[in-house]
């Protein structure tokens, strides 16, 4: 694995640099540079890694530059990193939602290799799910080491076109809240059947999980395990038809157009 430096200290750089380590990558050829000392202490503490408060050297450091700062902050980093150092032989894997490959690109003052990142909040686990879009700059050998990186947060795929990554957020980066809300709404409604809070937590809690397992193991379309649960006449077939009277189809549409359509205005 090629060095590695994160410019931000978040959850994300976080979930990364674990998965880094976990994978096998030695924690010395990973750099993180952040201007709040107990974050990137708690990082080097905790996995061994390099730290420092200068994202100049940081970047000197590293073949690969992982941009994970806030994405109001993305030109002024990327400016002072193109005008303090050598970035002609540097890949950079933006995390930050709403910068374009142009903007990054623009900011860096030169057309360096670009790797748009969408990821999703279960990469803290390992679990993620992340959408991938490279600039033409970017090589086999780069493409490669990007998908090493996200590999150890979970699953990726690549996008074709850069307004995909727009689709990704409404189908898996802002989905968790999705899967949360309704969690949340099943829950209130078991406490208002009579479970206590704790039994209403882990029956839907272990129902959801359950489930997603089932979707991970079993190679058939969802639709088919949908079916295979729902008995005609039956509980499961009058919920299932009253989700379907309600709308539920055209909420879950609704709902992901409109993560979308607000995409493509931050990135305006």
């Amino acid at each position: 694995m090629n060095k590695v430096a994160f410019i931000g200290a978040g959850n994300m750089a976080r979930a990364i640099i674990i998965g880094l380590v976990n994978s096998g990558v030695t924690p010395s050829d990973i750099i993180v540079s952040n201007p709040s000392e107990p974050k990137r202490l708690a990082l080097a503490e905790e996995f061994g890694v390099l730290q420092t408060s200068d994202n100049t050297k940081a970047a000197t450091f590293a073949d690969i530059i992982v941009l994970s700062v806030k994405p109001h902050f993305i030109s002024d980093v990327c400016q002072h990193l193109a005008q303090q150092c050598d970035i002609s032989s540097k890949l950079f894997v933006s995390v930050a939602a709403g910068r374009t490959v142009e903007q990054i690109q623009t900011a860096l003052l030169c057309n360096a290799p670009v790797v748009r990142v969408m990821p999703n909040t279960p990469s803290q686990l390992g679990l993620g799910m992340s959408g991938l879009f490279a600039s033409p700059e970017v090589n086999d050998e780069h493409k490669a080491a990007s998908a090493k990186l996200m590999s150890a947060v979970g699953k990726i795929i690549w996008l074709d076109e850069e307004r995909k990554i727009n689709d990704i957020i409404a189908v898996a980066g802002s989905a968790p809240a999705y899967f949360f809300l309704f969690m949340e709404a099943m829950e209130t409604q078991a406490k208002l059947l009579g479970f206590s809070d704790e039994d209403s937590r882990m029956l839907v809690q272990q129902t959801a999980l359950g489930a997603a397992q089932m979707v991970a193991h079993n190679d058939v379309p969802i639709s088919t395990l949908r079916n295979n649960v729902t008995s005609k006449g039956g509980t499961t077939h009058a919920a299932i038809e009253q989700f379907k009277a309600d709308g539920i189809e055209k909420m879950v549409a609704n709902a992901m157009n409109a993560a979308i359509n607000r995409a493509e205005e931050k990135a305006k």
